[in-house]
């Protein structure tokens, strides 16, 4: 009998303590965890099929124990990653405790193959956790197909990309002051969510006909081809001088190039020729009091604007062919505005050359120059076919309102259809001062005859 009244007693107390032990975990839904880090880079070059791992802590700061109600690998058994979660190899768990002021280990490990060409250059997945209701994850990033891989870059040196390996860019790479980064014929510049390439020194992309250099998104399955706002663009800073971008390809960012200031020499800020900028989210070119010389290029399909210069500047533009017939955007703003003016300075002088371009959209007004001060103010606008409602264009040898019959605008080929009102009715440019070095062959390096064509392709 005595023994019975014992083992009851021991059922009572184990069944106390259990109810204490229930009775600790905290249900409150601002019990939240704690990671280490919420994002995880595994940044290690693979040069053959190799893996890696990294720890993430996950914290229980507060006094009473939490039941974490899943842990969840999100790509699962396919994914490039594995987890260990306190000693237990599992994509999934359930049910896991961390008691008050605790802590726990997941041991993360990623197995790349950078030769795969199914691989995107940064593999990503996450790991979710369920808590009282809240959701938290940790991001996971490795460096997936083999490249060179930059991430807050600064280059202090004069510095050589070439065409073995594409780039990417993470987050942010600068050219230093007095540097000079050139990007040689056929290489890959790709640029992950939201990175830019910022430079104070100097740029100078040589492309060639046929072996352009290439600034795109570093996302590269067939559903991001035409996707704009995926990466921030070029920006040629104050302190920037001398800069080139010869057969360039420049796409699907937010602003494809931006150039803050007047030249401090005699050579433009930028001279951009041979290149095509589409697909931008915002603005093909932006300029703020910035001075820039562009010949043979084709600047098509942005939200806004093509090019926006505001603040004054020089700008030299002459043989292009920019098109916002704007497919993907509601767009209510001009293809190309210039101004005098800005929300930071009053005004600032300004001269425009615009000489055989076409400057073609969806709107009734896709060129737009505004003279807002007193300061120096000289505009050029000869031989070029513009879609605008503003007859005083009409003049000087330009076309307005005439569909200048491109072969498949929604192709993105701008060539010119037989019978375009634009052949043969450019200005000779024999004795401009570029014309031997930019203007006497078209972007697809045809010799050009005088009158030539307008825009960037003479018709053949």
């Amino acid at each position: 009998m005595r023994l019975n009244h014992f083992t009851i007693l021991i059922i009572i107390v184990v069944g106390v303590l259990a109810c204490q032990k229930e009775d600790s975990i905290s249900t409150d839904p601002s019990a939240r965890l704690e990671f280490s880090a919420d994002s995880i880079l595994f940044d290690t070059v693979f040069t053959s099929t190799g893996s890696t791992t990294q720890r993430i802590k996950v914290f229980n700061r507060g006094k009473r124990a939490v039941r974490i109600k899943e842990i969840r690998l999100g790509g699962g058994a396919s994914s490039n990653y594995q987890i260990n979660i306190n000693g237990l190899a599992t994509p999934y768990l359930q049910g896991v405790e961390i008691r008050g002021n605790d802590s726990l280990n997941i041991f993360v490990k990623v197995t790349i193959n950078p030769n795969s060409d199914l691989l995107p250059f940064i593999v990503k997945d996450s790991i979710g956790f369920i808590t009282n209701g809240n959701y938290q994850k940790v991001i996971l990033s490795a460096y997936g197909q083999n490249a060179v891989f930059l991430k807050d870059v600064d280059i202090a040196a004069n510095t050589v990309w070439d065409n073995t390996l594409p780039y990417v860019i993470y987050n942010k790479v600068r050219v230093g002051s007095e540097k000079v980064l050139t990007i040689q014929r056929g290489a890959r510049i790709y640029f992950h969510k939201n990175a830019e390439l910022i430079i104070a020194g100097t740029l100078k992309v040589n492309g060639a006909l046929n072996d352009s250099v290439t600034f795109s998104s570093d996302r590269l399955e067939q559903i991001y081809a035409d996707e704009p706002g995926q990466w921030k663009g070029l920006h040629f800073l104050q302190d920037s001088k001398d800069n080139l971008i010869n057969y360039g390809l420049i796409k699907n960012g937010s602003i494809g190039i931006r150039v803050d200031s007047l030249s401090g020499n005699s050579n433009p800020k930028l001279l951009l020729a041979n290149s095509m900028i589409y697909n931008m989210e915002l603005v093909g070119l932006y300029c703020n009091n910035a001075e820039l010389a562009a010949f043979n290029n084709i600047i098509a399909n942005c939200g806004r604007h093509l090019i926006y210069g505001i603040n004054g500047g020089r700008y030299n533009l002459k043989q292009n062919t920019l098109v916002n017939v704007n497919f993907q955007f509601p767009r209510t703003t001009p293809s190309l505005f210039f101004t005098d003016q800005s929300s930071q300075v009053n005004t600032s002088p300004f001269s425009l050359t615009l000489i055989n371009n076409i400057i073609w959209g969806s709107l009734q007004d896709e060129l737009i120059v505004e003279k807002k001060g007193g300061l120096s103010f000289t505009q050029s606008i000869l031989h070029n076919l513009i879609k605008s409602r503003d007859n005083s264009l009409g003049s000087f040898g330009n076309i307005l309102n005439v569909d200048p019959l491109f072969k498949d605008v929604q192709q993105n080929n701008y060539y010119l259809n037989s019978g375009s009102p634009a052949i043969n009715k450019g200005e000779d440019l024999i004795t401009d001062p570029y014309f031997s070095s930019w203007l006497i062959r078209d972007l697809n390096g045809r010799g050009r005859l005088f009158p030539s064509d307008l825009g960037s392709y003479e018709f053949f």
